[in-house]
């Protein structure tokens, strides 16, 4: 005998709806576009708490500074390929109707003696309007974005921003400021590194630098030299010798209470190497703490590998595994000068500063104000 049909079967599931995500309120966006030497990146967000929620996102490599060094101008097709990054950005602007933005340029546009004319360029091209932005705001901005790393341990402590074609350096003193109080201390440094008088515990810029010298600049300088390690030493000294002007330059620094925040390519690329990641994974490397033997070992690991061997490495690959190598000869001679227990490495930097000061002065922040 058949087994009997249970009652229903055969008949169609009951479809399950699930709501579609509402989309954002274009009210409540903000958009931050970073154009450096060597990338375009874009970040859209919305207020979250006291920080934010990314939307939407866009990173490309477009080798602006190309020959800059050479020429002194940006080439015809380092602007076009720039421009078509930016216009993917403007589509995406457009797309999600934002009206509250930032678009900034930084060194490679600062330097080049075409930038007016590139920039009026982007203007007819694209609708978007780029301000170039000086050395201290993007110190500052860099600085901003890295707070929530800033361990309340912290009496000391040094802001590191490596870009394609400068890299900002900012020594902070908060050993004034409570505990509590000191990431919020250097978030307030968004109004500038010598304010006035603040009602709240002030976190004190003993110095600040931006060095014309990035991944892009500093290995274009040393590209006539052959031999690997021989280019990696030059890049390294060199680098420190024009630390000479920086204040605490002069002045030993005891690893208890110093703590170094690190914002590149190069920092989460060496993190990432560290933890051994076959794909790169941003909530592994962002706050991730290293020690300066730490660093100093996958960097000597570089070295071993060769140019051919870090070519093949999936966490550096064939376009970055130059700029890797000026990128570690910088971050050698700042651990050289200043060994640390605790560097910070910050998957984040003007994009992010740029959406907290935008954030910070509409008051749209919890926990404010910063």
């Amino acid at each position: 005998m058949a087994p009997k049909r249970p009652k229903g079967a055969g008949a169609f599931p009951k479809a399950v709806e699930s709501p579609a995500p509402a989309r954002p309120d274009p009210d409540a966006l903000y958009a931050a576009l970073d154009l450096g030497t060597n990338s375009c990146r874009m970040l859209i967000a919305q207020p979250k708490g006291s920080g934010f929620h990314v939307v939407d996102s866009f990173s490309k490599s477009v080798q602006l500074g190309a020959g800059l060094e050479r020429t002194g101008r940006l080439s015809r097709s380092s602007m076009s390929r720039t421009i078509q990054a930016l216009r993917i950005c403007q589509q995406k602007l457009k797309r999600n109707k934002v009206r509250r933005m930032r678009l900034v340029a930084t060194e490679a546009c600062r330097r080049a003696k075409n930038s007016r004319d590139f920039i009026r360029q982007v203007k007819r091209e694209t609708g978007l309007t780029l301000e170039i932005i000086q050395p201290e705001e993007e110190a500052r901005l860099a600085v901003i974005s890295c707070a929530p790393l800033v361990s309340t341990k912290t009496e000391q402590l040094l802001v590191v921003d490596i870009g394609g074609g400068s890299t900002e350096l900012v020594w902070i003193d908060i050993s004034s400021v409570p505990r509590r109080d000191r990431p919020p201390a250097i978030m307030r440094l968004h109004n500038g590194f010598h304010t006035a008088d603040s009602p709240f515990p002030a976190a004190k810029v003993v110095d600040w630098i931006s060095v014309p010298l990035g991944v892009a600049t500093l290995r274009d300088q040393f590209n006539d030299v052959e031999d690997d390690s021989a280019r990696f030493a030059l890049m390294s000294w060199f680098f420190e010798e024009n630390l000479a002007d920086f204040a605490p330059y002069k002045d030993e620094q005891a690893r208890e209470g110093f703590q170094i925040v690190g914002t590149s390519g190069t920092v989460t690329t060496v993190a990432a190497s560290h933890l051994g990641l076959k794909r790169y994974d941003r909530t592994k490397v962002d706050g991730l703490r290293m020690t300066s033997d730490q660093i100093d070992k996958v960097i000597r690991g570089y070295l071993e590998l060769g140019p051919q061997g870090r070519r093949r490495d999936p966490r550096i690959g064939d376009d970055r595994q130059a700029l890797i190598m000026s990128g570690s000869a910088i971050l050698q001679a700042l651990l050289r000068c200043w060994p640390t227990d605790r560097l910070s490495v910050a998957d984040r930097g003007l994009r992010e500063g740029l959406l907290y000061a935008q954030m910070s002065a509409d008051g749209v922040l919890e926990d404010g104000p910063f």
